[in-house]
């Protein structure tokens, strides 16, 4: 029994290191996430903008006419 409490225990502490080493890298990720998701936005606006700006009209125009 104390052998796998000494292994688990290892195992966690491996874990919480290897967390604990790689903040500004986890920083990093993420912020290169949130600027790609951002150019996706951008992108997706720039090509379906029109088309969402005229389906959005119409459904102003339906709405008003009840």
């Amino acid at each position: 029994m104390t052998g796998l409490m000494v292994s688990m225990l290892a195992f966690v502490a491996g874990v919480k290191n290897k967390f604990e080493s790689e903040k500004g890298a986890t920083a990093t990720e993420y912020g290169l996430l949130v600027g790609l998701i951002a150019l996706i936005l951008v992108g997706g606006v720039g090509i379906f903008g029109t088309a969402l700006d005229n389906f959005f009209r119409g459904l102003a125009g339906t709405v008003n006419g009840w």
